[in-house]
């Protein structure tokens, strides 16, 4: 494993991830969590919790970029980095069918998390393969 690497790419995907959730959450679905503002924290409440929320991210990132070196990056290409990606995206977002089936929100919301976390989950993938490079395999002799 290349140990620099790693943590820079550690530190792109928590970036890339802070990123994509805010234009998913904050942006895209705004109006929708507005609507339904009875099923969530109050904004005062869930800036209280930002710290567990920029954990949960950072785990993430770390969780996946580290999968990523380990088990992928020496032979990877661009689509392997894709596939990592949607599966891991597929993986996550299979906790929000079961939030779905368990929590009263509507179903659309559920859709659009879903599908955004599985668009997510791919661009996270190009960013480890464009950011962690495995250290090259000594010369044999």
């Amino acid at each position: 494993m290349n140990p620099k690497r790693l943590v820079i790419a550690i530190v792109a995907v928590f970036v890339a991830t802070f990123a994509t959730d805010f234009l998913i959450h904050a942006v895209w679905l705004d109006a929708r969590y507005k609507e339904t503002a009875s099923l969530w924290r109050p904004e005062a409440e869930m800036q209280a919790h930002m710290g567990w929320l920029m954990l949960g991210q950072f785990l993430f990132a770390a969780t996946f970029t580290i999968l990523w070196a380990k088990g992928f990056a020496a032979t990877a290409c661009i689509r392997c980095g894709c596939v990592f990606g949607a599966c891991v995206g597929v993986l996550v977002q299979t906790t929000t069918l079961i939030t779905y089936a368990v929590q009263p929100f509507p179903a659309d919301i559920a859709v659009k998390w879903f599908v955004a976390g599985v668009v997510q989950g791919v661009l996270l993938g190009l960013v480890a393969f464009f950011v962690y490079k495995p250290k090259p395999e000594a010369a044999k002799i």
